[in-house]
């Protein structure tokens, strides 16, 4: 697996590396490309030529798988892509978040809200409460703010289900048989095929 990131840029930028990509590098003026962080990971600059570009790392919503081909045929998973640096103009703001709103494609635009399940809503003294009773629990100990009410209903509804499990099931009446059926039955046996077979001989 290879380490890879997907680089967003402006579009005159593109053009620059593009060039730079396809053209001899010595006779171009963006000789260089160079990609610096600050010390927090998230914010750097993006140096190509003389002209300087704020960058900021983004998390994607979502994981983006790349590939590649040897024979434009079968294609090689190569990484899982998950962050994204995003080059701005110069002028342009530095986003507030630390995770990207849109996914690559159009179909993900503003992902996170279009198709992702909410959070829920929690909150957080009872999750606090939650996490120190189940410490106590494991710890071998009891919980301290135990619900006496709630306590009642589980051990009512426990009282319940194992009556529920208790009850004798009805025993099946004995079927009735047809007296005409029965005395139709009574006449002369069917001769089987074993019989018919020494009778041929």
């Amino acid at each position: 697996m290879e380490e890879q990131f997907i680089l967003r840029v402006p579009p005159s930028v593109a053009e620059r590396i593009e060039r730079l990509l396809n053209e001899d590098p010595s006779s171009g003026e963006d000789k260089s490309l160079d990609l610096s962080f600050s010390e927090n990971g998230r914010s750097g600059t993006f140096v190509i030529g003389n002209d300087h570009f704020p960058v900021s790392l983004l998390d994607l919503p979502s994981v983006v798988e790349s590939y590649k081909t040897y024979d434009d045929s079968a294609l090689v998973k190569t990484a899982d892509i998950g962050q994204m640096i995003m080059v701005r103009e110069a002028g342009d703001s530095a986003p507030d978040v630390v995770e990207y709103r849109h996914g690559i494609t159009p179909p993900m635009r503003d992902a996170r809200k279009r198709r992702f399940r909410r959070e829920p809503d929690l909150n957080p003294e009872l999750v606090q409460r939650v996490e120190k009773d189940l410490l106590n629990i494991m710890s071998g100990g009891t919980i301290e703010n135990a619900d006496p009410e709630v306590n009642d209903q589980e051990e009512d509804a426990d009282g319940n289900a194992c009556n529920a499990n208790k009850k004798v099931a009805p025993i099946p009446a004995p079927k009735e048989v047809d007296v005409a059926e029965a005395e139709a039955n009574t006449g002369v046996p069917e001769r089987s095929d074993s019989e018919e077979s020494d009778d041929s001989m």
